[in-house]
């Protein structure tokens, strides 16, 4: 780490700038609701500005090379997390577009189960579908089956959702296609890819802690019928086909030849640009408009990737984030141990990813890069994963829900289970310290 660090610079005038337009940004960021400004412009002016002074500081120094090392360093980064993201999304995008979603919304609510049940069946669906389709994505499908079935029941619908956006989060910890974060760590080859599995017990404690407590607040009626007839469109399961052989690809690509996992969705999407031909030869199959799916990506959040990894890597290389990683995991009270240092450390991480996004927060510690055994990097991929959602504003699935809802679930009917919510993130610990106990050892 120290190797990419400019020599004395972290007291200089052009690095107290770049620190402070980082945060300034960074409040902008937080302000988005209120401003309406959107979250990518910010910090992508605040990227561009800090390598412009970090570039001042190397020129002063004599160390331009070592800048324009690190800066082509985070463009890898960010060019490999783009790439895989473009394909997930994308095959996500088609997948909707053929009805696959709102065929799965029609069959639950056709079936008339009760509120209950309903409370149930999304959340472990959410939990399990968002460790392949990412937590955002999982959430915004399941809202809407529970907005569809609770409009007569406004406290089914909030309760529904808190346990929604909690499943979707800790769906994703234990998968690397499941959350920004997870796939960070991944293609940063912290950890393989079935080494995520470990957090099965600990996601699943996550989600059914809370769940337990708010079965219980959940009415024992059931909702009035409702009929909706959604089919899939001819093509959705080979689809959905072509996905499965996507991530099996990435992983394959991964595991036996060492290979980024950008390159294996990459070829993924070749996949599905010859089903998309495919389409248009035949007149069985409702032809698949590629280009436009591509073009319906979130291109505001794609944005905000660039800007974090960006603006964090320029203040890493000033020499900040050294700083942050020994306050973290090296200046805590003396009379711990190395390991509980480090185990205090990654908890505290978790929990304030509830406040603070918790991609930048996982980018930082992976550039700062701290020595951990196996346990602590998952540890540390828990807590960033399902810290967020402590509160409704942790995590892009709670915002997101929170938009699609209405007003019926807030970020004040979410603080009222804070307290079962902590439970299972406390519970979810202590399960991985004590299931994946042997993996602590360096």
């Amino acid at each position: 780490m120290k190797t990419n660090i400019l020599n004395h610079a972290i007291d200089s005038t052009p690095a107290l700038i770049a620190l402070a337009t980082f945060f300034i940004a960074y409040i902008f960021v937080i302000l988005e609701e209120f401003t309406q400004l959107r979250k990518s412009k910010p910090i992508v002016v605040a990227a561009g500005i800090i390598w412009i002074l970090v570039a001042m500081i190397g020129a002063q120094k004599g160390q331009s090379e070592l800048v324009n090392t690190a800066l082509r360093h985070n463009l890898m980064d960010y060019a490999e997390l783009l790439l895989f993201i473009i394909v997930a999304i994308t095959y996500i995008n088609v997948l909707a577009d053929r009805k696959v979603f709102d065929a799965l919304r029609a069959w639950l609510i056709q079936r008339q189960f009760s509120y209950r049940k309903l409370f149930w069946i999304t959340g472990f669906l959410a939990f399990f579908i968002s460790g392949l389709a990412d937590n955002l994505t999982t959430a915004l499908a399941f809202s809407a089956v529970i907005v569809a079935v609770g409009k007569d029941n406004p406290r089914f619908t909030a309760i529904a959702c808190i346990n929604l956006v909690v499943a979707a989060n800790a769906g994703g910890v234990f998968s690397p296609f499941g959350d920004i974060t997870t796939l960070m760590v991944w293609q940063a080859d912290i950890l393989s890819f079935t080494q995520f599995f470990k957090l099965f017990l600990p996601s699943l404690i996550n989600f059914l802690v809370p769940a337990f407590f708010m079965h219980f607040a959940i009415p024992k009626a059931s909702p009035p019928a409702i009929k909706e007839d959604t089919r899939l469109t001819i093509g959705a399961k080979r689809v959905i086909a072509l996905f499965l052989l996507t991530i099996i690809t990435t992983v394959c690509l991964q595991q036996f030849f060492h290979l980024p996992p950008a390159i294996g969705m990459m070829l993924g999407l070749s996949y599905l640009q010859l089903f998309a031909y495919y389409t248009k030869l035949t007149d069985h199959v409702e032809t698949i408009e590629f280009f436009p799916a591509i073009k319906e990506l979130d291109w505001d959040t794609l944005l905000f990737f660039y800007g974090v990894i960006l603006a964090i890597g320029g203040l890493a290389t000033v020499g900040y984030l050294e700083i942050i990683s020994d306050l973290l995991y090296s200046d805590w009270h003396s009379a711990l141990t190395t390991a509980d240092q480090l185990t205090f450390a990654n908890i505290f991480i978790g929990l304030l990813s509830a406040i603070v996004d918790n991609i930048p927060l996982m980018f930082a510690i992976i550039t700062i890069h701290p020595e951990m055994s196996q346990g602590q990097w998952l540890l540390l991929t828990l807590t960033t994963g399902v810290g967020g959602s402590l509160l409704a504003i942790g995590s892009a699935a709670g915002v997101g829900v929170m938009g699609q809802t209405r007003g019926i679930y807030t970020f004040f009917t979410h603080l009222k289970w804070i307290w079962a919510i902590a439970l299972g993130y406390a519970a979810s610990i202590a399960c991985h310290l004590w299931w994946n106990a042997a993996s602590f050892a360096l």
